[in-house]
């Protein structure tokens, strides 16, 4: 897949308020300071297109991104009639430092969001590579699995440890979903700075976009 464009349309505080449902959706999603921004700049070749903070939990609402694709560049792009998609940058579920209460109206959204979008194509959930498996994250797995949402897990900043390290927090963390579910998920491991798994990733969207649309 190759991007053409990627333009930041509307931040939605609720489900209500997002864009009309008629385009594959793809949401983002993980802890705080997780690397979900960069990320997202990476796969849509926009370094500003979702703003990065070095103060975590700054995505307090639904954001929508219109993303313009083609299979490839090496083909003529003129032939080509261009793919378009809805990208989402949701808040994080491991809050920054904030009230009890903003958490629990966040909470309330993403779910809202998460249950009741119907073109939701598939949720991305963001994980740090470098940590062994958190009780938050799988909790968070386990709640997508019971709603029976499709989901991804993707690793992130690969390039920020050894890949020994980054091998086994990943092989212990589909390990311990074994036991909450049947079928384990697919996973991606990325890295933003060196563009690790961004074709993996924008093919399997390719993929999916050609099913949710024949």
């Amino acid at each position: 897949m190759h991007i053409q464009k990627a333009t930041y349309l509307i931040s939605s505080p609720s489900v209500e308020n997002c864009p009309k449902p008629d385009k594959p959706e793809y949401a983002f999603i993980g802890r705080s300071n997780v690397g979900k921004s960069s990320l997202i700049n990476t796969l849509s070749n926009n370094a500003r297109l979702a703003k990065t903070s070095a103060s975590p939990g700054k995505t307090q609402l639904i954001n929508h991104f219109l993303i313009e694709s083609i299979k490839s560049a090496n083909d003529s792009s003129q032939n080509q009639i261009a793919d378009r998609w809805f990208l989402v940058d949701l808040p994080g579920y491991g809050f920054a430092k904030t009230s009890l209460s903003s958490r629990r109206r966040w909470e309330q959204m993403i779910e809202n969001y998460l249950r009741n979008r119907e073109n939701l194509a598939q949720v991305f959930v963001l994980i740090d590579s470098r940590h062994r498996p958190q009780k938050i994250d799988l909790e968070f797995v386990d709640k997508l699995y019971l709603w029976q949402l499709p989901f991804s897990l993707v690793f992130t900043k690969s390039d920020k440890e050894n890949q020994r390290t980054v091998s086994k927090n990943v092989k212990d963390f589909m390990e311990a979903l074994k036991g909450q579910m049947q079928f384990l998920p697919r996973h991606f491991i990325t890295s933003s700075l060196k563009k690790t798994g961004r074709d993996k990733l924008l093919n399997f969207i390719a993929e999916t976009n050609e099913d949710a649309i024949s």
